[in-house]
């Protein structure tokens, strides 16, 4: 066993070993025993949690939910499905579906009440920080939610109005953004399939859906259900530690996956692609910038923290956005840059070399712009995605009889301790 000796301190550190193989030493005995902590800015060698929702190999290039590939949900497994899945642990039954389906259909209709929120908005108020807001208030019109303390008891119909009307707030949003009259939902559609429409159709003009840009939306959502310890994950379950209810936890993460870091990054590769279209220089010499290091030129959607490998999710994605550049055609100059840009990436040594393949983030980008998706609702679209996942996450933290409230520890670096002075001395 792994022993720690600090001044005249000893303390053994248990081996903790997962499911996968996976090796971590057990401290959390470390400042009791010693008076030490253990410093990790940004948390990039600390476990925070044992969790068996999702298990990421970045070496391998390997994402499984709940222990299934993530190829094999994408290929095989619908958005609700695979929902089902990562909140309650194993794939549904025939009954379980169906049973999980109508629940989510009694739950699309927002609350009238609503409209009213939405009015308080102004016509450029962003889409993340209406959604936010929209996600909490939500609760409210949920007052059974708040008698029960701990929310378990109606906690199937608290994860059900999330999963749906989540993309009724979105499209919403979308909508008065626009000017244009809000759009319910039809309880006959499939879910991606009712949000095109809600986003897309007008009072007297449906919306017709392409089947190819419908699987697109689709694969987008379910490769981003989940993906283990991330920034918006962890502050979910920071919040949902303190006890506080579902409904706020998940706008806590809708919060943190605002940031262009996180959930913008899909969004700064449109922006990259625009860049380069502005500018008075080809794809090749925006490459060639790029491995210069000149300042601006940075190759956005490519290379990822956890992967040093080929993001598994890109490597699905491409198919399907190859499939909608083809039909595209030469009609969109940005998806033409786009195209051009991941050949000439793929096919440098300089980046071969550093192993920058194009990330999930690059391929949703191309997704998002080719299916009409306006730039702003791009960290939307992932949070709708996201939503089963920070579910999921909610769950196991409320599950655990033995859950703590989160308190990281700090190295202070501030002043010592001073002497107050009076005003009219200073």
């Amino acid at each position: 066993m792994p022993r720690i000796d600090l001044d005249d301190q000893s303390l053994e550190c248990p081996i903790v070993i997962g499911t996968e193989n996976e090796k971590a030493i057990d401290i959390s005995q470390l400042r009791s025993k010693t008076g030490y902590i253990t410093l990790d800015d940004s948390f990039g060698n600390t476990g925070s949690c044992k969790s068996a929702i999702t298990y990421i190999d970045g070496d391998k290039g390997v994402l499984r939910y709940r222990g299934y590939a993530i190829e094999d949900l994408a290929e095989n497994s619908s958005f609700i499905e695979t929902a089902y899945l990562i909140i309650y642990g194993h794939l549904p039954s025939p009954s379980e579906y169906k049973l999980f389906s109508g629940l989510l259909t009694s739950q699309e209709i927002l609350h009238e009440g609503f409209r009213h929120h939405f009015e308080g908005f102004p016509n450029n108020a962003h889409p993340m920080a209406m959604l936010s807001a929209m996600i909490n208030a939500m609760g409210c019109y949920q007052s059974d939610l708040y008698d029960d303390i701990d929310g378990v008891s109606h906690f199937d119909k608290s994860a059900a109005q999330l999963i749906s009307q989540v993309r009724t707030i979105a499209a919403a949003a979308y909508k008065m953004s626009i000017g244009q009259p809000m759009i319910y939902p039809y309880p006959n559609k499939r879910y991606a399939e009712n949000f095109l429409h809600m986003m897309f159709s007008l009072p007297n003009n449906p919306y017709e859906v392409d089947p190819d840009i419908l699987h697109a939306l689709t694969m987008f959502l379910i490769l981003h259900v989940d993906h283990e310890q991330n920034c918006s994950t962890s502050t979910v379950r920071l919040v949902a530690s303190s006890g506080a209810n579902l409904h706020a936890s998940c706008s806590a993460g809708v919060c943190a996956l605002w940031g262009r870091l996180h959930g913008g990054a899909n969004q700064a590769v449109v922006e990259m692609f625009n860049k380069i279209r502005n500018a008075d220089y080809s794809v090749k010499e925006f490459i060639e910038k790029v491995k210069k290091k000149e300042h601006g030129a940075k190759l956005m959607g490519f290379g990822h923290r956890v992967y040093k490998n080929y993001d598994p999710r890109a490597q699905i994605l491409q198919k399907a956005a190859h499939k909608l550049l083809d039909k595209a055609g030469k009609n969109d100059e940005l998806l033409e840059i786009a195209q051009e840009l991941a050949e000439c990436a793929l096919h440098d040594d300089y980046f071969i070399e550093r192993k920058l393949y194009p990330n999930v983030d690059f391929y949703s980008g191309i997704i998002l712009q080719a299916i009409g998706i306006p730039l702003n609702m791009f960290t939307v679209m992932f949070a709708i995605g996201r939503m089963p996942g920070w579910i999921a996450h909610w769950k196991e933290i409320s599950d655990n009889p033995k859950q703590r409230i989160y308190r990281p520890r700090q190295i202070y670096t501030g002043e010592t301790l001073r002497k107050y002075v009076p005003m009219d001395e200073r």
